[in-house]
Protein backbone atom coordinates (compact mmCIF):
# COMPACT_ATOMS: atom_id res chain seq x y z
CA UNK A 1 0.00 0.00 0.00
CA UNK A 2 1.35 3.18 -1.07
CA UNK A 3 1.88 5.41 2.29
CA UNK A 4 -0.34 8.81 2.66
CA UNK A 5 0.12 11.56 5.25
CA UNK A 6 -2.18 14.44 6.13
CA UNK A 7 -0.98 17.68 8.41
CA UNK A 8 2.42 18.46 7.43
CA UNK A 9 2.42 17.50 3.93
CA UNK A 10 3.08 19.67 1.43
CA UNK A 11 -0.14 21.46 -0.17
CA UNK A 12 2.50 22.74 -3.78
CA UNK A 13 4.09 21.50 -6.67
CA UNK A 14 6.67 22.59 -9.00
CA UNK A 15 6.51 20.64 -12.20
CA UNK A 16 9.76 20.54 -14.28
CA UNK A 17 9.66 20.93 -18.44
CA UNK A 18 13.12 21.04 -19.46
CA UNK A 19 12.53 21.45 -23.18
CA UNK A 20 13.37 24.56 -25.17
CA UNK A 21 13.44 26.07 -28.14
CA UNK A 22 17.32 26.78 -27.47
CA UNK A 23 19.81 27.26 -24.23
CA UNK A 24 19.92 31.18 -23.70
CA UNK A 25 23.75 32.22 -23.38
CA UNK A 26 22.78 32.93 -19.12
CA UNK A 27 21.27 29.94 -18.35
CA UNK A 28 22.56 26.88 -16.26
CA UNK A 29 18.82 24.98 -15.84
CA UNK A 30 18.42 21.33 -16.90
CA UNK A 31 17.32 21.76 -19.76
CA UNK A 32 17.24 20.15 -23.16
CA UNK A 33 16.97 22.23 -26.51
CA UNK A 34 14.75 20.78 -29.56
CA UNK A 35 15.70 23.78 -32.06
CA UNK A 36 13.35 26.51 -33.34
CA UNK A 37 10.66 24.37 -34.41
CA UNK A 38 9.78 22.11 -31.48
CA UNK A 39 6.75 21.41 -29.90
CA UNK A 40 2.96 20.27 -31.16
CA UNK A 41 1.55 17.20 -31.07
CA UNK A 42 3.86 16.05 -34.29
CA UNK A 43 6.19 18.48 -34.52
CA UNK A 44 10.25 18.30 -34.01
CA UNK A 45 11.34 17.09 -30.45
CA UNK A 46 7.13 15.75 -29.97
CA UNK A 47 8.78 12.24 -29.11
CA UNK A 48 11.24 13.43 -26.37
CA UNK A 49 7.99 15.42 -25.08
CA UNK A 50 5.74 12.78 -24.97
CA UNK A 51 8.08 10.01 -23.51
CA UNK A 52 9.30 12.42 -21.21
CA UNK A 53 5.76 13.42 -19.89
CA UNK A 54 5.35 9.24 -19.21
CA UNK A 55 7.88 9.52 -16.66
CA UNK A 56 7.23 12.52 -15.25
CA UNK A 57 3.17 11.03 -14.73
CA UNK A 58 5.43 7.63 -13.26
CA UNK A 59 7.19 9.66 -10.51
CA UNK A 60 4.11 11.39 -9.17
CA UNK A 61 2.58 8.14 -8.75
CA UNK A 62 5.45 7.48 -6.29
CA UNK A 63 5.00 10.50 -3.89
CA UNK A 64 2.76 9.27 -1.21
CA UNK A 65 -0.67 10.95 -1.26
CA UNK A 66 -1.40 14.26 1.01
CA UNK A 67 -4.12 17.22 1.06
CA UNK A 68 -5.44 18.77 -1.58
CA UNK A 69 -2.63 20.95 -3.51
CA UNK A 70 -3.10 24.82 -3.63
CA UNK A 71 -0.77 25.94 -5.64
CA UNK A 72 0.70 24.34 -8.69
CA UNK A 73 3.63 25.50 -11.05
CA UNK A 74 4.70 24.51 -14.02
CA UNK A 75 8.69 25.54 -15.16
CA UNK A 76 11.39 25.35 -17.37
CA UNK A 77 12.53 25.11 -19.98
CA UNK A 78 9.83 26.80 -21.73
CA UNK A 79 6.28 24.25 -21.02
CA UNK A 80 4.45 26.48 -23.50
CA UNK A 81 6.03 23.97 -26.14
CA UNK A 82 3.39 21.33 -24.41
CA UNK A 83 0.13 21.12 -25.92
CA UNK A 84 -2.91 21.86 -23.74
CA UNK A 85 -4.26 18.60 -23.48
CA UNK A 86 -0.53 17.38 -22.26
CA UNK A 87 -1.22 20.07 -19.47
CA UNK A 88 -4.31 19.11 -18.94
CA UNK A 89 -3.07 15.67 -18.71
CA UNK A 90 -0.66 16.91 -16.15
CA UNK A 91 -3.21 18.93 -13.84
CA UNK A 92 -5.84 16.11 -13.88
CA UNK A 93 -2.77 13.28 -12.91
CA UNK A 94 -1.96 15.44 -9.97
CA UNK A 95 -5.72 15.95 -9.20
CA UNK A 96 -6.24 12.55 -8.78
CA UNK A 97 -3.31 11.74 -6.76
CA UNK A 98 -3.50 14.52 -4.49
CA UNK A 99 -6.25 16.41 -5.02
CA UNK A 100 -6.64 20.24 -6.00
CA UNK A 101 -8.38 23.00 -3.71
CA UNK A 102 -11.16 25.07 -4.88
CA UNK A 103 -9.68 28.59 -6.38
CA UNK A 104 -5.67 26.86 -6.37
CA UNK A 105 -3.40 29.25 -8.23
CA UNK A 106 -2.32 27.16 -11.37
CA UNK A 107 0.66 28.92 -13.13
CA UNK A 108 2.49 28.11 -16.19
CA UNK A 109 5.47 29.99 -17.86
CA UNK A 110 5.69 30.46 -21.41
CA UNK A 111 7.78 32.38 -23.82
CA UNK A 112 6.73 34.76 -26.01
CA UNK A 113 7.85 33.59 -29.14
CA UNK A 114 6.20 30.16 -28.37
CA UNK A 115 2.48 30.93 -28.28
CA UNK A 116 -0.29 32.52 -29.73
CA UNK A 117 -3.64 33.75 -28.69
CA UNK A 118 -5.39 30.39 -30.04
CA UNK A 119 -2.73 28.59 -28.03
CA UNK A 120 -2.81 30.37 -24.56
CA UNK A 121 -6.64 30.12 -24.49
CA UNK A 122 -6.54 26.35 -24.61
CA UNK A 123 -4.38 26.49 -21.78
CA UNK A 124 -6.54 29.14 -19.61
CA UNK A 125 -9.33 26.59 -21.03
CA UNK A 126 -7.29 23.70 -19.07
CA UNK A 127 -7.25 25.64 -15.75
CA UNK A 128 -4.58 27.56 -16.17
CA UNK A 129 -4.88 30.99 -13.79
CA UNK A 130 -1.86 33.09 -13.75
CA UNK A 131 1.17 33.08 -16.64
CA UNK A 132 4.64 34.10 -15.38
CA UNK A 133 6.05 35.47 -19.44
CA UNK A 134 9.42 35.19 -19.88
CA UNK A 135 10.32 38.98 -21.31
CA UNK A 136 13.73 39.48 -19.80
CA UNK A 137 14.28 42.89 -22.01
CA UNK A 138 12.38 44.87 -24.43
CA UNK A 139 15.22 45.60 -26.07
CA UNK A 140 15.81 43.55 -29.44
CA UNK A 141 19.84 43.97 -28.92
CA UNK A 142 19.81 43.03 -25.55
CA UNK A 143 17.28 39.74 -26.28
CA UNK A 144 20.06 39.14 -28.89
CA UNK A 145 22.94 39.06 -26.91
CA UNK A 146 21.24 37.20 -24.31
CA UNK A 147 20.84 34.11 -26.66
CA UNK A 148 16.42 34.82 -26.47
CA UNK A 149 14.56 33.72 -29.67
CA UNK A 150 11.90 36.30 -28.92
CA UNK A 151 11.85 40.20 -29.39
CA UNK A 152 10.05 43.13 -28.72
CA UNK A 153 7.20 42.83 -31.01
CA UNK A 154 6.27 39.30 -29.83
CA UNK A 155 6.36 40.00 -26.23
CA UNK A 156 4.11 43.46 -26.51
CA UNK A 157 1.58 41.27 -28.37
CA UNK A 158 1.94 38.50 -25.76
CA UNK A 159 1.12 41.33 -23.36
CA UNK A 160 -2.00 42.85 -24.54
CA UNK A 161 -3.22 39.21 -24.79
CA UNK A 162 -2.80 38.33 -21.41
CA UNK A 163 -3.61 41.79 -20.17
CA UNK A 164 -7.18 41.55 -22.13
CA UNK A 165 -7.81 37.73 -20.21
CA UNK A 166 -6.96 39.63 -16.89
CA UNK A 167 -9.73 42.29 -17.83
CA UNK A 168 -12.52 39.76 -18.94
CA UNK A 169 -11.89 37.17 -15.93
CA UNK A 170 -10.15 34.36 -17.48
CA UNK A 171 -6.92 34.44 -15.56
CA UNK A 172 -6.50 35.86 -12.32
CA UNK A 173 -2.91 37.34 -12.66
CA UNK A 174 0.13 37.22 -14.63
CA UNK A 175 3.70 37.68 -14.12
CA UNK A 176 6.29 39.60 -16.20
CA UNK A 177 10.59 39.01 -16.17
CA UNK A 178 13.00 41.26 -16.36
CA UNK A 179 17.08 40.27 -16.32
CA UNK A 180 19.05 43.32 -14.60
CA UNK A 181 22.34 44.38 -15.46
CA UNK A 182 22.36 42.54 -18.58
CA UNK A 183 25.37 43.19 -20.90
CA UNK A 184 25.32 46.56 -22.45
CA UNK A 185 22.64 48.06 -20.41
CA UNK A 186 22.56 51.50 -19.62
CA UNK A 187 20.89 53.44 -16.75
CA UNK A 188 18.84 55.40 -18.96
CA UNK A 189 17.89 52.17 -20.85
CA UNK A 190 16.84 50.36 -17.84
CA UNK A 191 14.55 53.30 -16.78
CA UNK A 192 12.88 52.81 -20.17
CA UNK A 193 12.69 49.09 -20.17
CA UNK A 194 11.07 49.47 -16.32
CA UNK A 195 8.84 51.88 -17.93
CA UNK A 196 7.74 50.01 -20.70
CA UNK A 197 7.04 47.07 -18.28
CA UNK A 198 4.75 49.18 -16.25
CA UNK A 199 2.81 50.22 -19.23
CA UNK A 200 2.21 46.73 -19.95
CA UNK A 201 -0.27 46.20 -16.80
CA UNK A 202 1.54 43.50 -15.59
CA UNK A 203 0.61 43.11 -11.82
CA UNK A 204 3.71 41.38 -10.83
CA UNK A 205 7.00 41.74 -11.78
CA UNK A 206 9.92 39.58 -10.95
CA UNK A 207 13.35 41.99 -11.59
CA UNK A 208 16.43 38.90 -11.81
CA UNK A 209 19.81 40.34 -11.46
CA UNK A 210 22.44 38.97 -14.02
CA UNK A 211 24.39 35.81 -12.65
CA UNK A 212 27.37 34.45 -14.82
CA UNK A 213 27.31 30.32 -13.90
CA UNK A 214 29.66 28.23 -14.96
CA UNK A 215 30.04 26.66 -17.97
CA UNK A 216 27.54 29.14 -19.65
CA UNK A 217 28.37 31.26 -22.88
CA UNK A 218 28.00 34.50 -20.52
CA UNK A 219 30.94 32.63 -18.63
CA UNK A 220 33.31 31.86 -21.51
CA UNK A 221 33.02 35.50 -22.80
CA UNK A 222 33.29 37.06 -19.41
CA UNK A 223 37.12 34.67 -19.16
CA UNK A 224 37.83 36.01 -22.62
CA UNK A 225 37.16 39.47 -21.40
CA UNK A 226 34.21 39.86 -24.40
CA UNK A 227 31.20 40.18 -21.82
CA UNK A 228 30.27 44.01 -22.08
CA UNK A 229 28.80 44.21 -18.27
CA UNK A 230 28.09 47.03 -15.75
CA UNK A 231 30.05 48.17 -13.22
CA UNK A 232 29.20 47.36 -9.49
CA UNK A 233 28.27 51.07 -9.23
CA UNK A 234 26.14 51.11 -12.14
CA UNK A 235 24.56 47.63 -10.93
CA UNK A 236 24.15 49.26 -7.39
CA UNK A 237 22.16 52.26 -8.90
CA UNK A 238 19.85 50.02 -10.96
CA UNK A 239 18.79 48.39 -8.24
CA UNK A 240 17.96 51.73 -6.93
CA UNK A 241 16.12 52.89 -9.87
CA UNK A 242 14.12 49.63 -9.80
CA UNK A 243 12.98 50.25 -5.95
CA UNK A 244 12.18 53.84 -6.78
CA UNK A 245 10.21 53.41 -10.24
CA UNK A 246 8.40 50.53 -9.13
CA UNK A 247 7.60 52.03 -5.90
CA UNK A 248 6.03 54.88 -7.40
CA UNK A 249 4.10 52.64 -9.51
CA UNK A 250 2.35 50.96 -7.10
CA UNK A 251 4.30 47.84 -6.62
CA UNK A 252 5.22 46.47 -3.45
CA UNK A 253 8.61 44.62 -2.82
CA UNK A 254 7.33 41.62 -1.10
CA UNK A 255 10.39 39.50 -2.19
CA UNK A 256 14.19 40.51 -2.97
CA UNK A 257 13.23 40.00 -6.69
CA UNK A 258 9.91 40.09 -6.63
CA UNK A 259 7.51 43.15 -6.85
CA UNK A 260 2.83 43.16 -6.69
CA UNK A 261 0.33 44.95 -6.92
CA UNK A 262 -1.56 44.52 -4.48
CA UNK A 263 -3.26 41.24 -3.85
CA UNK A 264 -0.65 39.87 -7.04
CA UNK A 265 1.69 38.12 -5.18
CA UNK A 266 2.85 34.37 -6.49
CA UNK A 267 1.37 32.35 -3.60
CA UNK A 268 3.66 29.10 -5.05
CA UNK A 269 6.50 31.37 -4.77
CA UNK A 270 5.55 32.72 -0.93
CA UNK A 271 5.63 28.72 -0.27
CA UNK A 272 9.48 28.41 -1.04
CA UNK A 273 10.61 31.46 0.75
CA UNK A 274 8.48 30.89 3.94
CA UNK A 275 10.26 27.59 4.35
CA UNK A 276 7.02 25.28 3.78
CA UNK A 277 7.45 21.84 2.68
CA UNK A 278 6.71 21.57 -1.70
CA UNK A 279 6.56 18.97 -4.22
CA UNK A 280 9.02 19.11 -7.31
CA UNK A 281 8.66 16.41 -9.86
CA UNK A 282 10.91 16.20 -13.21
CA UNK A 283 14.42 16.16 -14.32
CA UNK A 284 16.70 18.57 -12.33
CA UNK A 285 13.93 19.36 -10.04
CA UNK A 286 14.45 20.09 -6.28
CA UNK A 287 11.76 18.96 -3.96
CA UNK A 288 11.84 19.81 -0.12
CA UNK A 289 8.26 17.92 0.86
CA UNK A 290 9.52 17.26 4.47
CA UNK A 291 12.53 20.22 4.52
CA UNK A 292 14.69 17.57 3.52
CA UNK A 293 16.00 18.41 -0.23
CA UNK A 294 15.77 15.55 -2.45
CA UNK A 295 17.43 16.99 -6.16
CA UNK A 296 16.27 14.62 -8.90
CA UNK A 297 19.60 13.94 -11.60
CA UNK A 298 19.72 16.54 -14.43
CA UNK A 299 20.00 14.84 -17.40
CA UNK A 300 17.27 12.85 -19.57
CA UNK A 301 19.03 9.39 -18.85
CA UNK A 302 19.60 10.07 -15.71
CA UNK A 303 16.62 11.14 -14.50
CA UNK A 304 14.92 7.72 -16.25
CA UNK A 305 17.03 5.31 -14.44
CA UNK A 306 16.49 7.21 -10.84
CA UNK A 307 12.51 7.01 -11.79
CA UNK A 308 12.76 2.83 -12.35
CA UNK A 309 15.13 2.47 -8.85
CA UNK A 310 12.07 4.09 -7.19
CA UNK A 311 10.15 2.28 -8.54
CA UNK A 312 12.35 -0.96 -7.84
CA UNK A 313 13.22 -0.65 -4.47
CA UNK A 314 10.70 2.07 -3.12
CA UNK A 315 10.71 5.43 -2.99
CA UNK A 316 13.55 7.85 -1.46
CA UNK A 317 13.76 8.37 2.41
CA UNK A 318 13.21 12.09 1.27
CA UNK A 319 9.71 11.50 -0.01
CA UNK A 320 8.66 9.52 3.13
CA UNK A 321 9.91 11.28 5.43
CA UNK A 322 7.32 13.04 7.74
CA UNK A 323 9.58 15.25 10.06
CA UNK A 324 8.22 18.78 9.55
CA UNK A 325 11.15 20.72 11.51
CA UNK A 326 13.99 19.17 9.30
CA UNK A 327 14.40 22.19 7.54
CA UNK A 328 17.48 23.32 8.49
CA UNK A 329 17.54 26.38 10.17
CA UNK A 330 20.19 28.60 8.86
CA UNK A 331 17.77 28.17 5.24
CA UNK A 332 14.57 28.76 7.03
CA UNK A 333 16.81 32.07 8.30
CA UNK A 334 17.58 32.64 4.43
CA UNK A 335 14.83 32.55 3.10
CA UNK A 336 12.56 34.46 5.70
CA UNK A 337 15.13 37.29 4.89
CA UNK A 338 14.32 37.39 1.23
CA UNK A 339 10.54 38.63 2.37
CA UNK A 340 9.49 41.85 3.31
CA UNK A 341 7.92 40.92 6.39
CA UNK A 342 11.34 39.33 7.28
CA UNK A 343 11.79 36.45 10.59
CA UNK A 344 10.92 36.30 14.15
CA UNK A 345 14.37 34.85 15.34
CA UNK A 346 12.97 33.54 19.07
CA UNK A 347 10.04 31.78 17.06
CA UNK A 348 12.24 30.09 14.69
CA UNK A 349 14.71 29.07 17.55
CA UNK A 350 11.84 27.64 19.49
CA UNK A 351 10.67 25.85 16.48
CA UNK A 352 14.05 24.17 15.88
CA UNK A 353 14.21 22.76 19.45
CA UNK A 354 16.43 25.33 20.80
CA UNK A 355 16.12 25.68 24.72
CA UNK A 356 16.10 29.41 25.49
CA UNK A 357 19.76 29.08 27.35
CA UNK A 358 20.58 27.85 23.66
CA UNK A 359 18.45 30.37 21.90
CA UNK A 360 19.97 33.54 24.22
CA UNK A 361 23.64 32.25 23.66
CA UNK A 362 23.63 31.35 19.36
CA UNK A 363 20.81 34.23 18.50
CA UNK A 364 23.39 36.78 20.21
CA UNK A 365 26.18 35.41 18.42
CA UNK A 366 24.49 36.04 14.90
CA UNK A 367 23.52 39.70 16.02
CA UNK A 368 27.38 39.91 16.33
CA UNK A 369 27.99 38.84 13.09
CA UNK A 370 25.21 41.34 11.92
CA UNK A 371 26.35 44.47 13.82
CA UNK A 372 27.91 45.99 11.12
CA UNK A 373 24.62 45.31 9.40
CA UNK A 374 22.62 47.16 12.18
CA UNK A 375 24.65 50.26 12.11
CA UNK A 376 24.14 50.51 8.56
CA UNK A 377 20.61 50.17 8.60
CA UNK A 378 20.89 47.28 6.21
CA UNK A 379 18.84 45.51 8.68
CA UNK A 380 16.16 46.62 10.71
CA UNK A 381 13.86 45.35 14.04
CA UNK A 382 10.74 45.74 13.76
CA UNK A 383 8.67 44.67 17.07
CA UNK A 384 9.91 40.81 17.38
CA UNK A 385 10.62 40.71 14.07
CA UNK A 386 13.98 41.26 11.68
CA UNK A 387 13.77 42.00 8.20
CA UNK A 388 16.22 43.59 5.50
CA UNK A 389 15.83 47.50 4.98
CA UNK A 390 14.67 48.76 1.83
CA UNK A 391 16.05 49.72 -1.16
CA UNK A 392 19.22 49.49 0.24
CA UNK A 393 19.59 45.99 2.79
CA UNK A 394 17.71 44.12 -0.07
CA UNK A 395 20.32 45.80 -2.72
CA UNK A 396 22.97 44.31 -0.54
CA UNK A 397 21.49 41.08 1.12
CA UNK A 398 24.16 38.85 -0.33
CA UNK A 399 26.59 40.03 1.94
CA UNK A 400 23.58 39.54 5.21
CA UNK A 401 22.88 36.50 4.08
CA UNK A 402 26.23 35.40 3.82
CA UNK A 403 27.08 36.00 7.72
CA UNK A 404 24.02 33.57 8.13
CA UNK A 405 25.91 30.60 6.49
CA UNK A 406 29.13 31.75 8.53
CA UNK A 407 26.84 31.69 11.91
CA UNK A 408 25.71 28.45 11.15
CA UNK A 409 28.90 27.02 10.29
CA UNK A 410 30.67 28.10 13.83
CA UNK A 411 28.28 26.49 15.95
CA UNK A 412 28.56 23.24 17.22
CA UNK A 413 27.42 19.95 15.81
CA UNK A 414 24.19 19.28 18.36
CA UNK A 415 22.92 23.09 17.74
CA UNK A 416 22.38 22.28 14.39
CA UNK A 417 21.70 18.75 13.97
CA UNK A 418 18.07 18.44 13.32
CA UNK A 419 15.92 17.65 16.30
CA UNK A 420 14.04 14.30 16.92
CA UNK A 421 14.98 12.92 13.28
Amino acid sequence: MKPSIKGWAPRSVYLHIPFCHRRCFYCDFAVVPLGDGAGGEQGPGSSSIKAYLKLLHKEILIAPKGPPLSTIYIGGGTPSLLTAEQVKGLVEHLKNHFGIQPGAELTIEMDPASFDLEHLERFLNVGINRVSLGCQSFDDEILQTLGRRHRREDILEACKWLDNAKSIGQIKTWSLDLIQNPPGQHLDGWREQLSEAITTRAPHLSIYDLSIEPGTVFAWRKDRGELNLPSDDEAADAMDITSEILQDAGFSRYEISNYALPGHASRHNRVYWSGAGWWAFGQGSTSAPWGRRLIRPRTREGYRDWICRQIEFGPDRSLLSFNSNYFPLDERLILGLRRREGIDLSEIANSWGWDSKQSKVYLSALEIRWCEAFTNGWIERIGGRVRLSQPVGMAISNHVLSEVVSWWESLPKNAVSPPNY
